[in-house]
Parts: structure tokens; C-alpha cells; sequence
């Protein structure tokens, strides 16, 4: 395999180191070229010029940005390097609309799409443990699954081209809730003076838990929110979610619910630490509290 990888923001960076492990890439395009030019010289690989030289060199493109007006702009600068039978997988978070219009446009070129969006946060992506959702053609899956496997430990092909995206707004949708639940959990324990490490360590291991407890209550008992997943990018997940269910004619809301408290912490300056930073406004409920 001959791999290249688009995006090297904090989910991209150890994607593509994960990909170099394995002995599948080629090289690397970052919209910040300094930030490409350094990780290609760590890891002794190619640093492109631009996405259409990417293209012309590698047979499959791994793609990570963050938004769907980024990933339009990716396709559409790698399109005049693309080769007959590339495979894109597209591991970004977009709308299912949006991984729609790339397939048809990347299908006129004589290429495949996968839209593969992933969640784990930047540990999965570091420990190549991403849980990885696909959407596209089957054959088109069945190709992709040897390089998916060296991002990821579950891999599921959920159906048709925007099935992947889909697949994680669910998860997103389930984040929001979990979020605000934590967050009100961890300020009642601050509140009742408990000791948030040992209170982590015993919860962490009962019928309450969950992986974003585990790996983000830590942050809120530190009251530091280093960002593993940013507000401003759940914010937009969650955007995205509430326009899907739209047009189904429904309202959801957990997420609205969040929306609002992320209106809050952008507007507070706070929309690129972590979504653990919800601990900020939920401990204020508890403002009158004497515990320390």
C-alpha cells in the first residue's frame, strides 16, 4: 500500500504515525506545511507540495480535517492528481450530505469513497484503538479494512455512503448527554467534599462508568481541560446532529441542551479546551456550597 495522509491536526498526528508503524506511508500534506514538513522528517517520509501531488503518488488517502467546507476544499484540490481506482477514506466528523456529495464527485473521477469517521479521542488515535464507523461500497470497505486496522481495534461497516457519518452523529448525540451527566456528578462530589481521585478510581469501575468519565473526570478534578476533543468541535458535531434530526422533523434534546452550555463556554473564551470544560459552568450550581 501506498498511503498518503491529509490533516495533522490532534487526531491526524498519531494517525499518520500509526500509518508508519504499519509500513504503508507514503507521505503526508498538511494545510500548515511546517507542521507536515516536521512529521515527515520524524518519520522519514514524504512532505507534498500540495494535495494533487499526494494524489499522483498514493494509491489510498487517508484524510482527517475538521469540518465539511475543509474536507470540500481537500477533494477538491486533490481531483486534478487523483488516479483511476484511488480509494479515499475520509475519518473526518461531516454531515452525511456531505459525504454523499464527495462520493458522486470523486466517482466521476474513477475513484472510491469511504466516509470513516472515528471516536476514542486523541488516546484511541494514539493507541491505534479508534472505533472506526464506514459508510460506502462494499468492495470499497473490503479494501480499506487492511489500513483500517492500523488506526483502529472495531471497525464496522454501517451501509451506503453517509451511513459512517450517521453512525457517529449517534455517538455524538450520546457524548452530549454523558458530558452534561459527568459534569453535574463531578460538582456534586466537589461540592460534598469527596476526594474526586479516589472517587474517580472506585466509580470508574461501576455500573455508572463510562470511557469518557474514566479518561475526562481527571481533567475536572484538575480543573484543566487539555483539549483531547475541543469544545468549538462538538459544537459543530452537534450542529450537525441537530440538522439531521431536522429533517426528520425532530428536536433532540440532549443536544440542544449542550448547544447551549458550549454557547456559553465559546462566548467565555473557552471554545478550544477540552468538552470537559462543562465542569466550569456546572460547578457553579453548587456556588453557595461551603466544601472546598
Amino acid at each position: 500500500m501506498h498511503i498518503g495522509m491529509i490533516g495533522l491536526g490532534a487526531m491526524g498526528m498519531h494517525m499518520a504515525r500509526n500509518l508508519h508503524r504499519g509500513g504503508a506511508l507514503a507521505g503526508l500534506w498538511n494545510r500548515t506545511a511546517e507542521k507536515a514538513a516536521a512529521l515527515a522528517a520524524e518519520l522519514d517520509v514524504q512532505a507534498f507540495a500540495s494535495p494533487a501531488e499526494l494524489a499522483r503518488r498514493c494509491d489510498i488517502i487517508v484524510i482527517c480535517v475538521s469540518a465539511d467546507a475543509d474536507l470540500r476544499a481537500v477533494v477538491t484540490a486533490l481531483l486534478p492528481g487523483v488516479q483511476r481506482g484511488a480509494l479515499l477514506i475520509d475519518c473526518s466528523t461531516v454531515s452525511a450530505n456531505s459525504a454523499r456529495e464527495m462520493q458522486a464527485l470523486l466517482t466521476r473521477h474513477g475513484a472510491d469513497f469511504l466516509d470513516c469517521p472515528v471516536s476514542g479521542g486523541v488516546e484511541g488515535a494514539r493507541l491505534a484503538t479508534l472505533a472506526i464507523m464506514a459508510g460506502g461500497k462494499p468492495g470499497a470497505f473490503e479494501r480499506a479494512v487492511p489500513t483500517l486496522n492500523l488506526l483502529g481495534r472495531t471497525i464496522t461497516h454501517f451501509g451506503d455512503c453517509g451511513a459512517g457519518q450517521a453512525a457517529k452523529a449517534t455517538n455524538q448525540i450520546m457524548c452530549a448527554g454523558i458530558i452534561q451527566v459527568v459534569a453535574e456528578a463531578m460538582a456534586f462530589a466537589k461540592a460534598e467534599g469527596l476526594p474526586l481521585d479516589a472517587l474517580i478510581e472506585t466509580l470508574g469501575k461501576g455500573a455508572g462508568s463510562s470511557w469518557y468519565f474514566v479518561n475526562r473526570a481527571p481533567f475536572m478534578a484538575q480543573q484543566s481541560y487539555p483539549a483531547g476533543f475541543r469544545v468549538r468541535l462538538h459544537d459543530k458535531d452537534l450542529r450537525i446532529c441537530r440538522d439531521m434530526a431536522a429533517q426528520k422533523g425532530a428536536t433532540l434534546p440532549a443536544v440542544e441542551s449542550t448547544l447551549a452550555l458550549y454557547e456559553k463556554l465559546i462566548a467565555q473564551g473557552f471554545g478550544d479546551e477540552d468538552i470537559s470544560a462543562v465542569f466550569r459552568l456546572t460547578s457553579s450550581l453548587f456556588a453557595n456550597s461551603r466544601a472546598h
